[in-house]
Parts: C-alpha cells; structure tokens; sequence
C-alpha cells in the first residue's frame, strides 16, 4: 500500500492536494446545509485528465476546479473523462454540465439508470417515498413529503440525465500509469461504485465509505427494496479485497479501507441492538422505532428534523428490521398496510 502524503489540517482547503503520485484530492464547495465540500480527485489518464465525482453544477465549483489544475499546469479543457461513483447531484451534475461543454465523456453505474430514469418521469421530489413510509406507519410524514416541491431554487435548471456510457463491475479505465477498476457497491445508492487503482494502492470509495459519518440509504428517486443488506454485503467486499489508502469524497484520506469499513459494520450491529431495543420495550413500526430513537450528532427527536431528514431517518430504521427479520431476531406481520414487528424471544 503507498504511502499517503501530507495532508492540509483541513480538508476542505482549496487547491490540488497531492495524495500518493499522479493522483491529486481537489475540495470543491457545495451549495449544502452541514455538507459544504466534495472531494473530486484528478488522474492523468492516457490522452488527457481523469476526474472523478467532479461535484455540483455552478460557477463556484469551476472556478476552484480551473484554480487548482493551473496549480498542476493544466486548463479545463484537458478533462478528457469524468467518473460518477453515484448519480446525486454533488458528484454528478457538473461532468454533466462539462460533457455537453467540453465533450468530455461522462461514465456511471448501470443501476444508476433507474434513479435518473425515474427523476424525468416524476412529478414529486420523492415519488417512491410516500408509499413506503405508509408501511412503515408514518401516514402523516408521507402526506408532507408528498406535498415537497419537486426542486428546490438551488436545483432549478440543474445539467443533468444519462450518461454517455455506463459501468459495471470489474470494468477497466485505463490510465497513464496504471488501471483503475470499478467495483460494484450498491448500498448508499444501488448503482454506486467505486474505483479500486491498485498499482496506487488506494480506494475512491465516493460516498459508500466515509471517514467520519454513515451513508444515508435509499436517499434517491427509485431505491431499492433491501438497501441496508446491499450495504453490509459492500462493506465486507471492502474487507475482502487488500486495504488500501481510503480515498473519501467527503472528509479527510484516511490510511485504511478496512479499518473504516469494519468501524462502519461495528456501527450497524450496534444499530440492530439498539432497534430491536425499541422493540422489546414496545415499539411496533418503524416509525415508532424513529420516534424513540435519537438522531444526528446532536441527539435530535425526531420530530426536529426536517421532513425529508425524517423520511431518512425511517428509511433507516426500516432497512435495519429488513436485516433483524433476515436474521430471525425479529417476526414481521405485512398483511396490513402497515408493517408491524415483533421481538423473537431468546
């Protein structure tokens, strides 16, 4: 494994960071509320750069892009090829926006399609949401999502649809020095991957492993139906193949895929004990579950966050009793709208 090179204190300090040879951590600003940066990440490739989760669409983000490859002595115009990990709109819309631009090719996961394809077939921001938040028992959180704006002021006119090809697992990008392989890890969107460059010795892990904070699941417009056990089968394929300097695209480089991955999974054992907790003590839905629960860094209730933070929240919790029903631990009665839980004695 290379050896990582020094890093800013902050890992949100403009420029073009150096992280092992040829391969370059460029922080680019987001237009976010708590999630101000997305790392993007600058290789040479054989006929010109490749970037990877180039971030959001808007002046701010080209403007810190052109900055730091003249740091590198080179132009926008040298991106010959972009890489998405996933389709959300800080790692996707400005290679979009560049494709159409430069001509630059613009390369994501096959899974992504059914999000995309579903966001030009939507009237409503979360159109999948609401009935699944019915079945978890919470009517009246997916009458408000229901009700959001299909897009926000920030969103309005966003570049953004199909890529010019797609990739699958074990998919080869060639580049100057070396190969990068794409390794399917469906969990924090069901088409995300990531890029493993061997000869490098580091892993582009996008948003399926960051530093200090979990993925959300099934934060997009067509999730899938199981997205926690997509996760964790992800995370020991993390496990299974040789660690790796962790490449994050949000939060600081870290020396060990496989430390963070196996903290991620410690994190989600924790959190199947602590839902079944709620249960034993008379929780039935996985809203009830989220009410009793406290949420972000802060210990919020539920009823504090914003209602697309909530939805997320019993998205969650509702992914971990997929897994305790998987498991055993746990009998769920589906006959009715509402899905409700019970406590498998020991």
């Amino acid at each position: 494994m290379s050896r990582l090179l020094p890093q800013p204190e902050d890992w949100t300090e403009p420029g073009a960071h150096p992280v092992v040879p040829g391969v370059h951590r460029v922080p680019l600003p987001l237009p976010m509320e708590g999630l101000t940066t997305v790392n993007a990440y600058v290789l040479e490739g054989r006929d010109g750069l490749v970037l990877i989760d180039p971030g959001w669409a808007s002046p701010e983000t080209e403007r810190a892009m052109a900055a730091a490859l003249r740091q590198l002595g080179h132009r926008i115009s040298d991106i010959r090829l972009c890489l998405a990990t996933h389709h959300h709109w800080d790692h996707y819309t400005q290679a979009y926006q560049w494709r159409d631009e430069l001509g630059s090719r613009l390369l994501l996961g096959w899974e992504e399609r059914h999000s995309i394809e579903s966001y030009f077939a939507s009237t409503s921001r979360f159109p999948n949401h609401a009935e699944w938040l019915v079945r978890c028992g919470a009517g009246e959180l997916a009458e408000r999502i229901r009700e959001l704006d299909f897009q926000s002021e920030r969103e309005a006119d966003m570049p953004y649809g199909l890529p010019d090809g797609w990739l699958y697992d074990g998919d080869t990008i060639e580049l100057a020095e070396g190969t990068l392989h794409a390794v399917y890890t469906p969990g924090h969107t069901r088409g995300h991957v990531v890029f493993r460059h061997a000869d490098a010795g580091v892993l582009f892990s996008g948003d399926h492993i960051l530093p200090h904070i979990t993925p959300s699941l099934g934060f997009e417009w067509a999730p899938e139906k199981r997205p926690l056990r997509s996760f964790l089968r992800s995370l020991k394929l993390t496990l299974a193949q040789p660690d790796a300097l962790l490449l994050p695209a949000h939060g600081p480089v870290t020396e060990s895929s496989h430390r963070r991955a196996a903290e991620l999974l410690d994190h989600h054992r924790e959190r199947l004990d602590v839902v079944l907790n709620e249960l034993r003590a008379g929780a039935r839905t996985a809203y009830d579950v989220a009410r009793a629960m406290p949420w972000t860094r802060k210990g919020r209730r539920l009823e504090e966050l914003a209602a697309e933070h909530q939805m997320s929240a019993v998205v969650e919790v509702d992914a971990h009793l997929d897994v305790l029903t998987l498991l055993g631990r746990v009998k769920v009665d589906d006959r009715e709208p509402t899905r409700r839980y019970l406590p498998v004695s020991a």
